[in-house]
């Protein structure tokens, strides 16, 4: 939520623009084909799927040409991101991609203006702040430790991904509650989802609804219902100190 748009109008065009490139350059490695074979995997469970595009299989012959097995990878990855797929062959992947492109200072994290100061209030005042994204902590920990404002990792106390549950669960809130050691009715939860607002106040967490630029409208009925910011800088919370 700290970075939805960015991941969607930076991250995501990435890699549909540097995946051909990318595979290409890494073919031979290991860790790449260990992401093809699991891509490979996914695509034989997607076959009955409509549209679904396959990979076929090396021969393993020293002398293939790749071109043809890594034109179907990239078309495979463009139509899993298409349908907005989150599978583990998929942000497997990404992630690698990821981590390259902020290794090499072609990508760096963007956050809304207001976010990193709150957050240093926040922990001045003896707060914790954890994230909680359908992104993989590997990735979170890549925006964190690359962005505009420099490397801000220590600005977070933890990371979670949907290994601990999937957002719109509301067990997910009481399984990140249990493992920080904190009662769910002392927790706040930002996002701007509205299916995960409702899961986490159904595990007793307190919610408060971001509306940014781009993000998905709110019907009446959910802006009367909770609690909306339009910046962080409107929340004023009790030290915990």
């Amino acid at each position: 939520m700290f970075f939805n748009l960015f991941i969607q109008d930076i991250l995501f065009p990435y890699i549909k623009e540097n995946v051909k490139e990318y595979l290409q350059t890494h073919w031979e490695e290991e860790e790449c084909q260990q992401d093809v074979s699991l891509l490979r995997k996914q695509a034989e469970e997607d076959s009955h799927l409509d549209g679904a595009v396959p990979i076929p299989a090396s021969s393993g012959s020293g002398g293939d040409d790749p071109q043809q097995t890594i034109q179907a990878v990239v078309d495979n990855v463009c139509w899993q991101m298409a349908l907005d797929r989150k599978t583990t062959a998929l942000k497997q992947l990404q992630g690698h991609m990821w981590r390259a492109a902020f290794a090499a200072g072609r990508v760096k994290a963007e956050f809304f203006e207001d976010v990193v100061p709150a957050v240093r209030k926040w922990r001045e005042a003896g707060m914790k702040v954890y994230i909680y994204s359908s992104g993989s902590v590997e990735a979170q920990k890549l925006l964190f430790g690359h962005s505009t404002e420099g490397d801000i990792l220590e600005l977070v106390d933890g990371h979670f991904d949907t290994k601990i549950g999937h957002k719109v669960e509301s067990e997910s809130y009481r399984k990140i509650a249990s493992s920080i050691g904190c009662s769910t009715n002392n927790i706040l939860f930002l996002t701007d989802v509205t299916l995960e607002a409702s899961a986490a106040e159904e595990a007793d967490v307190h919610v408060a609804v971001v509306v940014r630029p781009g993000n998905a409208g709110l019907t009446d009925d959910e802006k009367t219902y909770y609690s909306l910011i339009t910046s962080f800088s409107e929340l004023y919370l009790p030290s915990s100190a």
